[in-house]
């Protein structure tokens, strides 16, 4: 099992792959690598979106999310967006 620091270093760089990457994700993958990375994060603030349905989604991606630990959620966000990016596509 890989520690702390090498799961830090592989989540940023999943964080730097997701945020290079152009093409737009689909809308579930986007709010599941949302959720996760504010969970990996321990970012509470509230959706800032312009749209209430927006916000509305965010929330909930949130609140799905709820009872993963920090460490879960950046195993949860690294595993999303290797799997998008091999299969995805």
């Amino acid at each position: 099992m890989s520690s702390t620091k090498d799961l830090d270093i592989e989540f940023q760089e999943a964080v730097d792959r997701v945020n290079a990457y152009t093409d737009p994700f689909p809308a579930d993958v986007l709010l599941n690598l949302y959720a996760y990375y504010k969970k990996a994060t321990n970012n509470y603030s509230k959706p800032k979106g312009k749209k209430a349905i927006i916000n509305a989604f965010k929330t909930n991606a949130l609140f799905q999310v709820k009872n993963l630990s920090e460490d879960e959620a950046k195993r949860k966000y690294i595993d999303l967006a290797n799997h998008y990016f091999l299969y995805g596509k």
